[in-house]
């Protein structure tokens, strides 16, 4: 019984029932929700946020943060536009994407790592000079064509299911980011250099390439991101994915992600990902506009930290304590 308890009490399981009982009263209240359609565009839609997500939840339990993510998702997807309309073949402008997008998050790693300055504050800085780029490169313009099978990924789904192909790079990558945040010595040293920095540099954690890695970790997998989006909107351009940083941190606290480090498991961060798609998902069926989602959502995730702090006390109290 005491194993049970402690189980079930926790952050983890909690979330995981209000996310049913969420999509519980979507399902019977809200028109449309549970359609085979609907279910599929919920789920493209949350495709580049589910990617990028991963990396996050691991820069943030090592106690950095990047908020450039989408800024590079976007200047990633300018990229992508612009060798293709120049004429490369997807075969090899995709790769040369994924490096640029690499190269961007080892810009921040290196600021960060080798100038010793906060990640909050460069990637600040970058989320702006980032998606600048994107405009110098493309102005406002965007670019439409596209190869046809690069367009069949943003718009079919596997094999006749309601599963969206944009969502497949996420299913294949969340498993191996949880089991190598949670069951390998290298997320082990994720945990150590979040929990206590010092104590990494003195138990011999190679403390700065592990942080530039995580950088480099999450430009790369934000690139893949706006490759998936500019298939799924067959449009390239410099304002792509506007706000996303907001939906992405707010998913990872959500999910029980310490923001001081050293705490948090994917398995959360996935529930509070159903949640929050299913909450905007929702909102969108009933009519009520982006502003007013932003709102909710910062609310959503005011509220879920104010919870949060207070549930480790709740469930302090429920775990039976040794003698």
């Amino acid at each position: 019984m005491p194993d049970r308890l402690r189980h079930l009490a926790s952050w983890e399981t909690f979330l995981a029932a209000l996310t049913l009982a969420v999509i519980l009263y979507a399902v019977l209240a809200v028109p449309n929700f549970a359609t085979r359609f609907n279910l599929s565009q919920a789920a493209a839609g949350v495709s580049e946020k589910a990617l990028i997500v991963l990396p996050m939840v691991l820069l943030i339990i090592a106690r950095e943060i990047d908020l450039s993510v989408a800024s590079i998702l976007a200047l990633s997807s300018v990229i992508l536009g612009v060798l293709v309309q120049a004429g490369m073949p997807m075969a090899a402008a995709i790769p040369l994407v994924l490096l640029a997008g690499a190269a961007l998050g080892g810009f921040n790693g290196v600021l960060v790592v080798r100038f010793g300055l906060p990640s909050l504050v460069v990637t600040l800085g970058t989320m702006a000079m980032f998606r600048g780029i994107g405009y110098i490169i493309l102005g406002s313009a965007s670019v439409n064509t596209f190869p046809d099978s690069f367009t069949d990924f943003g718009i079919e789904s596997v094999l006749g299911t309601p599963i969206p192909w944009t969502i497949v790079p996420f299913l294949v990558l969340a498993p191996i980011f949880a089991v190598v945040l949670q069951r390998t010595p290298a997320g082990r040293r994720i945990y150590v250099l979040g929990g206590n920095p010092a104590t990494a540099l003195y138990s011999g954690i190679r403390v700065a390439r592990l942080r530039l890695g995580l950088f480099v970790l999450s430009g790369l997998v934000s690139s893949l991101a706006g490759i998936v989006f500019t298939a799924r909107l067959a449009n390239a351009r410099a304002n792509n994915a506007v706000g996303f940083e907001l939906d992405i941190i707010t998913v990872a606290l959500l999910g029980g992600v310490s923001v001081f480090g050293g705490r948090g498991k994917l398995t959360g961060v996935l529930w509070a990902l159903v949640l929050i798609a299913v909450i905007r998902n929702a909102l969108g069926l009933s009519r009520i506009g982006g502003d007013a989602q932003g709102t909710i959502i910062g609310l959503l995730l005011i509220g879920a930290l104010l919870l949060s702090n207070a549930s480790k006390h709740i469930f302090e109290r429920l775990r039976p304590r040794s003698i």
